[in-house]
């Protein structure tokens, strides 16, 4: 989902410098909430694993340029579900980081809209997840119909700005329009696949249940909302 270079220009980048700042700063809130409830060690455990699945994910994954933007499998409902919402918010923004710096600087100039579009989904997504998945419900027991709903709210999230992205950066013309159109009508394959891969790694999560204390994983992980 990265942004391509010369979509965005000039003065109007100043709109993603504000976007990511607001997506920082609820990140932040997460971050301090999840010490409180899981201790820093275990915050700082799970953002190294989550930061090192994303950077897999963007560089070697495979990936397709398709119009304004790339299809990724960005997985970002596989990392809330297994490590939480505070550190997959970290590991998605620190894998982008770490990405742009060291392989891919010309892509620096759009981290702030291409952060945004992997965090304000991810924060939509906690609230969908929260009227799906009853209390009761830990998450490795979800349902394919579940996990859907959240590829759904995040996949369709990222879409969601891409889109914007494309069209207040180079208007409406019917070049840009089927550049976005495009995007968007092969990135909807994803939304497909990625429940797929949230019930396997959910499948394979059983298998280590003696880890659930660990602080390695999300505590909903494995057992009811508190």
């Amino acid at each position: 989902m990265h942004i391509e270079p010369g979509v965005v220009n000039g003065a109007k980048l100043l709109l993603s410098y504000g976007s990511s700042a607001v997506s920082f700063g609820i990140m932040s809130k997460l971050a301090l909430d999840a010490i409180k409830q899981s201790g820093f060690g275990s915050l700082v455990v799970k953002s190294l694993l989550t930061t090192l699945f994303v950077f897999i994910f963007f560089e070697v994954y495979p990936k397709e340029p398709v119009g304004v933007s790339e299809v990724h499998i960005i997985l970002g409902s596989t990392l809330f579900l297994i490590f939480g919402m505070a550190p997959a918010a970290i590991g998605l923004a620190a894998g982008l980081f770490i990405q742009g710096a060291f392989f891919a600087p010309f892509d620096l100039p759009q981290y702030g809209m291409n952060v945004t579009t992997l965090l304000m989904p991810l924060f939509a997504m906690s609230w969908v997840a929260k009227k799906v998945i009853p209390e009761q419900t830990a998450y490795k027991d979800l349902t394919y119909l579940q996990t859907l709903k959240l590829s759904a709210a995040y996949q369709g999230g990222i879409i969601s700005w891409v889109a914007f992205w494309a069209f207040y950066g180079s208007g409406f013309g019917a070049e840009n329009l089927a550049s976005v159109g495009s995007f968007c009508l092969a990135y909807t394959s994803v939304i497909l696949v990625e429940p797929l891969i949230d019930l396997a790694v959910l499948a394979g999560a059983k298998t280590v249940h003696r880890f659930k204390d660990s602080g390695v994983f999300e505590r909903r992980l494995y057992n009811p909302a508190a």
